[in-house]
C-alpha cells in the first residue's frame, strides 16, 4: 500500500500568451532545483508537450554504490548496493530495479493530469558499473559532486500542449481521511482548497512582471582534455581493435572545457535556437545543471510497448533542396553508413528481446530532416513481457549502442581503458519515469554540464575497421559545432 497519497488539483488556460522559456524564467528564482523539458518536434499530439517541474517533493539517487531515497516527510533511507565490478553486476541491477520500484510504489496519485506525475532526472554513463561487470572510473568531485543516477518528484508540474495551445497547471495535494467516509469528503474539500491556493501562488509567479535575463560570458579559451594528436591516437587504437575482431564498432569521445561567468540559462536559450531538437532540456540540480538539445530517444515505453529509436548516420543539412536531396540519397546508399546502422538496429533488437516479445523493426533507415542535419533513423519495438519491470528493462538496454559500440560489453571495457576520464552524464540518459509505467528517456548528447562556473561538453564518433582518423575527428568537431556556436551567440559575439 502506498505510503504517500496525493490528489491533483488542476487549472487549464490558453497558452497563446506564454512560452515554456518565458514561464521558466519567472519561476526558477522562486523555486530552486527546477526542470524545463521542451519539444521542438510538433508533428502530432503525442510529441507536442513541454513540461516545467518545480518544488521538489522527493528524490531517489544512486551515488558511489549507495541508493539514497528522500521522502516528502523528510525521512531518508540509505541502502548499500552489492559490490559492483566484482561479478555482482546482475545483483546490482536487480537491487537498483527493486529500490526504484519500491520508491515509486510508495506514492499514489489520483486525479486529472496524474499521468504527468512521476520522476524527472538523469542516469549518467557511469551507471553502467551497476548494470554490467565493467569497472568504470569512479571520480568524486570535492565540490558539488553529482550522483550517478538522480530522479526528482516535483510537487507542481506545468504542461504546455503545443498542439492544442493550452497550459495546464497541476498541483499535488496530500490526501487525508478514509475513502468513502464523511471524513473523506471533508478531506477532499480541504485538499482542493490547499491545491487551489498552491495554483493561485503558481499563477501569480507565472504572471509576474517580465524578468530581466542575466548575461553570459566565457572566460578564457576553450580547452580539451585531449590534444588533436592524442585523440587521433585513440582513434587509431579503436581501429586496431576493430581490425583484430575485438569489436565491430567502438564509440570514442573527446571532452572540452570552458570557464564562464554569468547565467548558463542564456546559453541554453542560444542552443535551443541554433540547434532545435526533439528533446530540449534544462535541469537545475542546485550545485550543477545539465542542459542540451538531443535528437535521439534511447528508450521509451508507451502502454504495453517499449521502443528504441537508433540514430546512426548523419550528414549536414544546407537548406538547399537539391543539395539536401543528394545528401539524403548518400545516407540511404552509402555502404559504411548503412552497415553501421543495420548493426545498431540489430543491437536494439537484441537489447529489447531480453524483456519483450514480438520484437520488430517498425521504421527502418528513414531519413529524417532536422534544422541543421539529416539523420538515418529506425524504430524498434517490442511488447512487454508479463511482470516486466520498467527499470530492469531500462538497465538491460543501457547505454545506447550508438554511444558505446558493438558488442556492447567489450566496447565499454575498451572505452574505459582508452578515454582518460569517466564520461559523467554524456552518453547517459535524461527524462521521465511515470508512476503509470510510462517512460521516456533521451540520450544525453549535444549537451552541457555546468558545475562550479565551468562547462563540460563532449562528443564521439563510431569507429570501425575502415575509419579514417581525420574524418572521424572532424565528425566530433561537426557534432560540437552547434554547442561552440551557442557559446558565441550567448556571449554576444
Amino acid at each position: 500500500m502506498a505510503k504517500f497519497n496525493y490528489t491533483t488539483v488542476t487549472r487549464t488556460i490558453l497558452a497563446d500568451l506564454y512560452t515554456p522559456v518565458g514561464v521558466y524564467m519567472r519561476l526558477r528564482d522562486i523555486y530552486p532545483q527546477s526542470a524545463l523539458m521542451e519539444s521542438s518536434d510538433y508533428h502530432g499530439s503525442e510529441n507536442s508537450r513541454s513540461f516545467i517541474g518545480v518544488h521538489p517533493l522527493a528524490s531517489i539517487a544512486v551515488s558511489h554504490g549507495e541508493v539514497i531515497k528522500t521522502y516528502p516527510d523528510g525521512s531518508v533511507e540509505k541502502q548499500q548496493l552489492p559490490a559492483f565490478g566484482e561479478g555482482k553486476g546482475e545483483d546490482c541491477k536487480l537491487a537498483i530495479s527493486k529500490a526504484f520500484n519500491e520508491f515509486i510504489q510508495s506514492f499514489h496519485v489520483e486525479g486529472e493530469g496524474k499521468n504527468f506525475c512521476g520522476l524527472y532526472g538523469f542516469t549518467t554513463f557511469n551507471a553502467v558499473r551497476y548494470f554490467e561487470n565493467i569497472p568504470v572510473k569512479d571520480t568524486t568531485m570535492a565540490k558539488n559532486d553529482a550522483p550517478d543516477i538522480y530522479y526528482i518528484m516535483y510537487k507542481d508540474i506545468i504542461v504546455f500542449d503545443h498542439f492544442n495551445n493550452t497550459m495546464q497547471l497541476i498541483a499535488l495535494s496530500e490526501q487525508y481521511g478514509e475513502e468513502g467516509t464523511a471524513d473523506d469528503d471533508q478531506a477532499s474539500e480541504a485538499n482542493r482548497a490547499v491545491g487551489n491556493a498552491e495554483l493561485d501562488a503558481l499563477m501569480k509567479a507565472v504572471n509576474k512582471a517580465n524578468v530581466k535575463p542575466y548575461d553570459f560570458h566565457p572566460v578564457g579559451e576553450t580547452t580539451s582534455t585531449l590534444t588533436d594528436e592524442e585523440h587521433k591516437a585513440n582513434i587509431r587504437k579503436c581501429i586496431q581493435h576493430c581490425m583484430r575482431g575485438d569489436v565491430f564498432q567502438i564509440v570514442v569521445s573527446r571532452r572540452f572545457v570552458q570557464r564562464y561567468e554569468g547565467d548558463d540559462f542564456k546559453l541554453y536559450r542560444a542552443l535551443r535556437s541554433i540547434n532545435p531538437s526533439p528533446y530540449l532540456f534544462y535541469f537545475d540540480f542546485g550545485g550543477f545543471r545539465i542542459f542540451g538539445s538531443s535528437p535521439e530517444t534511447h528508450n521509451r515505453i508507451v502502454g504495453e510497448k517499449a521502443f528504441i529509436d537508433p540514430i546512426a548516420g548523419t550528414t549536414r543539412r544546407t537548406g538547399d533542396m537539391e543539395q539536401d536531396r543528394k545528401a539524403a540519397e548518400f545516407l540511404r546508399n552509402d555502404p559504411k553508413e548503412n552497415a553501421e546502422h543495420v548493426m545498431l538496429v540489430d543491437l536494439a533488437r537484441n537489447d529489447l528481446s531480453r524483456n519483450t516479445d514480438h520484437v520488430e523493426v517498425e521504421v527502418f533507415r528513414e531519413v529524417q530532416y532536422y534544422s541543421h542535419v539529416l539523420h538515418l533513423v529506425s524504430s524498434v519495438s517490442g511488447k512487454l513481457k508479463p511482470d516486466t519491470k520498467v527499470i530492469k528493462l531500462f538497465a538491460d538496454t543501457f547505454p545506447a549502442g550508438t554511444l558505446s559500440g558493438a558488442p556492447k560489453i567489450k566496447a565499454m571495457q575498451l572505452i574505459d581503458s582508452i578515454e582518460p576520464h569517466d564520461r559523467g552524464p554524456y552518453g547517459g540518459c535524461i527524462g521521465y519515469i511515470g508512476f503509470d509505467g510510462s517512460f521516456n528517456q533521451a540520450i544525453t548528447i549535444r549537451s552541457f554540464v555546468s558545475k562550479n562556473n565551468t562547462l563540460y561538453y563532449q562528443a564521439g564518433a563510431g569507429i570501425v575497421a575502415k575509419s579514417d582518423e581525420e574524418s572521424e575527428m572532424q565528425e566530433v568537431n561537426n557534432k560540437l559545432a552547434a554547442l561552440k556556436r551557442a557559446v558565441e551567440v550567448a556571449s554576444g559575439r
